[in-house]
């Protein structure tokens, strides 16, 4: 089973074709996302509307450096919390932190002269591409090495901000400062990665924050950017083979781990979506009046 990556000049072009794709792929895990958070039938399907015609309105100002997935789910999310709102629910069905494990957020900036801002910001959104882009990378070694325990283990510091106590006793570790060494050992790979990307060190510098050491400072910066690009996010396929039960202990204990211990809401949503493919035949009538009120969009853009 292969991922599913669509066409982004095609649907910047707003082509039917790509996009009704994208409805077709997405629209199941989205709604299981929806469902978990919106009791009404009618509500989720007016949710799921109106996050596929946000997604097309929005697509000119989509940034490669997140997935498409992450650009649909945080969509999804933001238009969830809007109907809840509406309803004038204070206390969401959420976990608290949600935000942070959904992705791309906004950030603000002190107030400085416009040269400076845009100088600012530009660096700033180089050196996070590129920390998502090291963190990525890692992750991916990491997996390839068959290393889930050290995955697991930053993820749990980086993404769950557990305390080094609650780590070595939860992985079995010797005592503390095994998990002390893994964390300085990453540390370690991660600036040999950015070192790689960045000869200058101008990004890297960005990335610590000025700090002369910036050990504190890019922990920071990691645990913020782990949080919104999903970086540890396993690919659909693996969730699909975690399914049948055709994984190895060290992939299948992390998949575990990260959806249960980690309460990643994107893969739960995705699981929950191909636990769910056999009755979906269920729902192509709600698939179909999305994909109607999107068709209608794209073709009174193409009118215009």
């Amino acid at each position: 089973m292969s991922d599913y990556r669509p066409d982004i000049a095609r649907l910047q072009s707003f082509d039917d074709g790509e996009w009704l794709a994208v409805e077709r792929e997405y629209s199941g895990r989205l709604l299981a996302y929806v469902s978990k958070r919106i009791r009404d039938t009618q509500a989720r399907e007016d949710v799921l509307q109106e996050t596929m015609l946000g997604a097309v309105r929005g697509i000119g100002g989509y940034d490669p450096i997140y997935t498409f997935e992450q650009y649909l789910f945080g969509i999804c999310h933001n238009r969830t919390i809007d109907h809840l709102r509406r309803r004038r629910l204070v206390t969401l069905d959420t976990e608290e932190g949600e935000e942070d494990r959904i992705g791309i957020t906004a950030r603000a900036h002190d107030e400085e002269t416009p040269s400076r801002i845009v100088r600012g910001r530009d660096l700033e959104a180089r050196a996070r591409g590129m920390l998502i882009e090291i963190l990525r990378a890692w992750v991916q070694e990491t997996w390839a090495e068959g290393e889930f325990t050290r995955l697991m283990v930053i993820e749990a510091l980086m993404h769950g901000g557990w305390r080094n106590r609650d780590t070595w006793q939860r992985f079995g570790l010797r005592d503390e400062t095994s998990v002390a060494g893994i964390k300085f050992r990453a540390l370690a790979r991660l600036r040999e990665l950015a070192a790689k990307r960045d000869g200058s060190k101008q990004l890297l510098g960005a990335i610590a924050q000025g700090a002369e050491s910036g050990e504190a400072s890019l922990d920071m910066s990691i645990e913020s950017a782990w949080r919104e690009a999903r970086v540890s996010c396993p690919a659909r396929h693996w969730l699909a083979r975690s399914l049948a039960g055709s994984l190895e202990p060290g992939p299948r204990e992390y998949v575990r781990f990260h959806v249960e211990e980690m309460g990643c809401p994107c893969c739960a949503a995705n699981l929950e979506d191909l636990r769910d493919r056999e009755s979906k035949a269920d729902l192509s009538a709600i698939f179909e009046r999305v994909q109607a009120s999107t068709l209608r969009y794209l073709r009174s853009r193409s009118r215009a």
